[in-house]
């Protein structure tokens, strides 16, 4: 199976402008191909083809220096990424899925990685180091062992930070059966509920970072358009919201391994968080962790009687209308979550996650 590993890339002042001078080239490529194949098929209703846009590469490096440059692998995955553009919004086309979405040009700034497609020594770990082929050894922050064989490695430039990201094909290893199976509900005032009755508190990364976010806000709408203060504040706005995701993934990677390791079965509801998130009340939350679904939390799970009367979202204890059961009403609904997953007839064998529908 596929592993990412993500480590901190520290460059100096050359290699940054190295770095910069690569995805700078790589944008205008991917310009120059996305307008080639739109040109063809708007003049001759003709599609163009990777591989005729990869085998073009030679004699576009001919008139283009920094295309000389550039790694030749990193400019073929350029094609690559306009290839895969195309099909998806051909795809989208067919399945008429929502608006399907022409891919676009990159503006300056927004074409932000490229990658070594293959290991064969165009990158390198070197003692403490990362060779590119281009670029040089840029100092590497390996803060945990990388496993498995390396596919590719992609340089990534997010808010002003580096970063490389390794693709490597691992065996899978099979943890421990533990023989036990459970069900869980995210929610509002505890993050997430398990039908084994524990409660993990919701963090509220984002509304405990609002003011910060706020007034980082208002200095980029102080500063005038294109100037350099202003991009300034904008840099620093969006490491204030990379801090708060951040966070928020540090926390669900940790539960779900805490889960996955504890577990052999876990029953989960599917929710729909795109539409949660417009309800401007509870948008924050959401974002923290996702709604209890209504057709879980007004149900008892002793008895599987509805409510006669609807419990607000205000009302966090669930007590049944019909039998003696009152409990959390995180914990009724996660109950809830694991029945229907068994209603449905899934089986729980090795570490199986269900959907409950």
């Amino acid at each position: 199976m596929r592993k990412s590993y993500k480590y901190r890339l520290y460059p100096n002042q050359q290699q940054k402008a190295l770095i910069d001078k690569t995805l700078e080239t790589c944008r205008w490529l991917y310009n120059y191909f996305l307008a080639e194949r739109r040109e063809k098929y708007e003049k001759e209703q003709k599609r163009v083809s990777y591989t005729y846009q990869q085998n073009s590469l030679p004699s576009l490096k001919e008139t283009n220096p920094n295309l000389q440059g550039t790694y030749s692998q990193v400019l073929q995955d350029v094609a690559q990424r306009v290839k895969k553009a195309f099909r998806g919004f051909f795809l989208r086309l067919r399945n008429k899925t929502g608006k399907a979405g022409y891919p676009r040009f990159k503006s300056f700034g927004r074409y932000d990685s490229f990658t070594y497609s293959q290991n064969n020594n165009s990158y390198k770990l070197e003692q403490g180091k990362l060779r590119l082929s281009s670029i040089s050894k840029v100092k590497i922050k390996l803060h945990r062992e990388l496993e498995g064989e390396v596919k590719t490695c992609s340089i990534i430039v997010k808010n002003s930070k580096y970063y490389a990201c390794f693709s490597s094909e691992v065996e899978p290893k099979l943890l421990p059966k533990t023989n036990k199976k459970v069900g869980i509900d995210l929610g509002l005032t505890s993050f997430l509920a398990t039908s084994d009755k524990e409660l993990k508190e919701a963090p509220k990364t984002y509304r405990k970072a609002e003011k910060r976010l706020a007034k980082a806000g208002r200095k980029v709408s102080r500063r005038v358009k294109k100037s350099k203060r202003r991009k300034k504040a904008v840099i620093l706005l969006a490491k204030q919201h990379e801090k708060v995701s951040n966070q928020r993934k540090d926390l669900a990677h940790k539960l779900a391994k805490e889960l996955v390791e504890k577990y052999d079965g876990i029953a989960y509801e599917k929710l729909a968080i795109k539409n949660m998130v417009k309800n401007k009340y509870l948008a924050k939350s959401i974002n923290d962790a996702e709604v209890n679904a209504k057709n879980t939390s007004q149900i008892c799970s002793e008895c599987d009687k509805q409510k006669e009367q609807k419990l607000q979202l205000s009302q966090r204890k669930f007590t049944c209308s019909f039998c003696p059961y009152s409990d959390n009403r995180d914990i009724n609904a996660a109950r809830n979550i694991l029945k229907r997953a068994e209603w449905v007839g899934s089986t729980l064998q090795g570490a199986v996650s269900m959907e409950a529908v």
